[in-house]
């Protein structure tokens, strides 16, 4: 069975934003492997749509998104 996965891109000053960071840190962060990400894809009435979580420490940055990787409000 083949499974889709977009290469979803969300901003990364608004993650960092969420998590507290500034932008150089979140990135730098990333490059080093300490940040993780979790992505779901939507289901029933939410397809469509990924959830996309974002851990750092006790850190955690939440985005529902599109399939162009633009936040939705919920």
């Amino acid at each position: 069975m083949d499974t889709i996965r977009p290469e979803l891109e969300i901003d990364g000053a608004l993650v960092a934003r969420a998590m507290g960071l500034d932008v150089a840190a979140f990135r730098q962060l990333m490059d080093d492997g300490k940040i993780t990400v979790l992505c779901e894809r939507g289901t029933g009435e939410d397809a469509g749509t990924w959830r996309a979580s974002f851990y750092y420490g006790g850190r955690r940055a939440r985005f529902v998104v599109d399939a162009q990787g633009n936040p939705l409000a919920g």
